[in-house]
């Protein structure tokens, strides 16, 4: 226990105070501190890495979760599904399941009273998907037959506001061969999610309305949007579910249906962290140089010590703790500014992003305090690990050596 006290205030002291022996006697303090900001920089760096790549894949999720739902049942053969409740209530049976909706949605023209035309996709649903409504800050997800709710993007490429007309023009199922279908709506608001598949495409409205304007029946559905319990695995519910549908129904996970999006998201799941874990790496083989420093200037100490029956034991336990001593210490250092940091961009978002690029305008952040525990504690045995060779190169010195060599 006396020994292990001694090795504790040695290398309490060493990380604390150390000094030189002649002219920039504070240079070896500096070159400690140096190596804890080193370790705090890169910790930090890492959780907010882990964080902001967290809170992409979540944001994501939450958004095209947020326009539909985490299931689509739709057709093999790319045609409406007829008899649609017969899905419905495939679905409902599930466990996990705790909703449906049918929706209607078609590609079709679009004509402002400018006679400008674009092509968008009208999606027809009883209620305005939850993400929509919040974008407009609205109160109510209701929808009237002759209301239409238009992305952003859309809007301005046309300019136009709420309470402007459009005309939509519709090809029936049955190809060119029928007359376009054709009916008017007045803009009812004007969403923004960032992603620009949806908000330079999409346009929302009652699902009787546009059932009436592709041509539908009454029991026909583009696809039936099945949501699950909060938590739940909805990729195997999709497998299980697809499984119960007859032909020529499919079930199919929203990761699926928008594959590429989440690919990039797994892309930057994957390689960011491995590559800002380097930093990490790098301050934690820095202390080797730091110690090294304190071992070639404390060489006199460490020779008395020895002389007066250290063992090269106790050496190596001492420049260990201080190898740990520099993880903990920047460890706990960066953690407090990464914590600092992110609730600052929670709170201002000091760091905006293009949403062309990143589908959002603001970095996101999701802590977890698994990463404020696992890569501290990793960091600390890093250093402690890195702290081991020079440590080693301590308790090889020849203390009658050493002293001399003072003298």
């Amino acid at each position: 226990m006396a020994k292990q006290s001694l090795q504790t205030f040695l290398a309490w002291r060493y990380l604390r105070g150390a000094e030189g022996r002649s002219e920039g006697r504070r240079f070896l303090r500096l070159v400690i501190r140096i190596a804890i900001g080193g370790v705090a920089v890169g910790v930090a760096t890492l959780i907010l890495s882990l964080a902001i790549v967290r809170g992409f894949s979540q944001e994501i999720t939450r958004k095209i979760v947020g326009f539909g739902a985490q299931i689509q049942i739709e057709s093999l053969r790319d045609a409406p599904l007829s008899d649609a409740e017969t899905y419905v209530r495939i679905a409902q049976a599930q466990p996990g399941v705790v909703s449906t909706a049918h929706v209607v949605q078609e590609f079709v023209l679009l004509r402002t009273g400018d006679k400008r035309v674009e092509g968008a996709a009208i999606w027809g649903t009883e209620r305005l998907p939850p993400y929509v409504v919040l974008t407009m800050e609205t109160e109510s997800s209701n929808l009237s037959r002759d209301d239409v709710f238009m992305g952003a993007s859309l809007a301005r490429k046309l300019q136009l506001v709420p309470g402007d007309t459009v005309t939509l023009f519709s090809v029936p199922p049955d190809g060119m061969r029928g007359m376009p279908r054709v009916a008017q709506f007045t803009i009812a608001g004007v969403y923004e999610s960032s992603l620009a598949d949806f908000d330079e495409l999409y346009l929302f409205t009652e699902i009787g309305r546009a059932r009436q304007l592709v041509g539908y029946e009454e029991d026909q559905a583009t696809r039936i949007d099945v949501r699950v319990k909060e938590g739940e695995d909805y990729e195997r519910i999709a497998s299980l579910l697809d499984e119960e549908l007859p032909f020529p129904a499919m079930a199919r996970p929203i990761s699926e249906v928008y594959r590429s999006l989440f690919a990039w998201v797994r892309l930057q799941q994957s390689i960011i962290p491995l590559v800002i874990s380097i930093i990490v790496l790098v301050a934690a083989v820095n202390v080797i140089g730091t110690l090294l420093m304190v071992i070639l200037e404390k060489r006199a100490d460490i020779g008395v010590l020895m002389g007066m029956g250290a063992r090269g034991s106790d050496m190596t336990a001492t420049f260990t703790r201080v190898g740990l001593g520099i993880g903990l210490t920047g460890s706990i250092l960066g953690a407090v500014i990464a914590m600092v940091f992110a609730l600052i961009q929670i709170q201002y978002s000091i760091i905006p992003l293009p949403p062309e690029a990143y589908y959002m305008k603001e970095a996101p952040i999701a802590l977890s305090l698994l990463d404020f525990a696992l890569v501290p504690l990793v960091t600390c045995v890093l250093c402690t690990g890195a702290a081991f060779v020079p440590a080693r190169y301590a308790s090889r010195i020849d203390p009658i050596r050493a002293i001399h060599l003072q003298h």
